[in-house]
């Protein structure tokens, strides 16, 4: 699997992380299964730090640390809200030009206790499809911005879902029914949420810095494939 690494120095390392990789592993993979920090770690060479949050199936950009100082520090940055979060998603229906979702979310899987959340969006681009199921006929998707003020468990998946402009993809939130149509008519079956931008404060010497992942090849496919020529 590839790893793109998109900055390293000595105390910091910032990759574009593939579709469908852990970040750290958990009880209920195999003993040899590749997750992010080993994977980091056996390529620098370097004990590696996780910082924030970024799911499995979620692609793009993350930043790890190379000590516990380091990491505290980023992890500081983010309890602070002073990090700039940019993400990419193709969602059911078509949305105003921005807008805002402020409602409480879900804190993690199985739970009832919800916290307030913040996610802004923009509208990019708007796909007429000929799909059509249940009540929906020839739905539209739409490729949109979004920039998340809060970092809550799947918080970004579940305002777009409460909204009713499920996340292409999203097996655990999402249209079940969309997402088994997009799977057998074109093959596409990743959930379609990027982390396309983060901006931070260098722990050592404060230089804001930016960080890009392009969007996914995926993406603009699914957008080609499912829209009427």
């Amino acid at each position: 699997m590839e790893l793109p690494i998109l900055y390293k120095d000595e105390h910091i390392v910032v990759v574009n992380k593939p579709v469908d990789l852990p970040v750290h592993k958990n009880d209920f993979m195999p003993h040899d299964a590749a997750y992010l920090t080993k994977m980091v770690g056996d390529i620098t060479g370097n004990w590696v730090y996780n910082v924030h949050r970024l799911d499995s199936k979620t692609s793009g950009v993350i930043v790890l640390a190379f000590s516990s100082e380091v990491a505290h520090a980023l992890t500081i940055q983010f309890e602070q809200k002073s990090v700039g979060k940019e993400y990419l998603a193709i969602v059911l229906g078509e949305l105003n030009t921005a807008g805002t979702f402020n409602e409480k979310v879900l804190v993690k899987k199985k739970s009832k206790f919800k916290k307030d959340a913040v996610t802004n969006y923009e509208l990019i681009k708007v796909v007429n499809t000929n799909i059509s199921y249940k009540e929906h006929t020839d739905v539209t998707l739409s490729l949109v911005k979004v920039l998340p003020e809060t970092g809550r468990w799947h918080q970004i998946r579940q305002h777009f879902a409460k909204n009713r402009h499920d996340i292409v993809g999203d097996s655990h939130h999402g249209d079940f029914t969309l997402n088994k149509l997009i799977r057998a008519e074109w093959g596409h079956n990743r959930l379609m949420l990027h982390a396309s931008k983060l901006t931070i404060n260098h722990p050592i010497t404060n230089e804001r810095m930016e960080f890009f992942a392009e969007m996914p090849t995926e993406f603009e496919q699914l957008l080609k494939d499912v829209s009427i020529r």
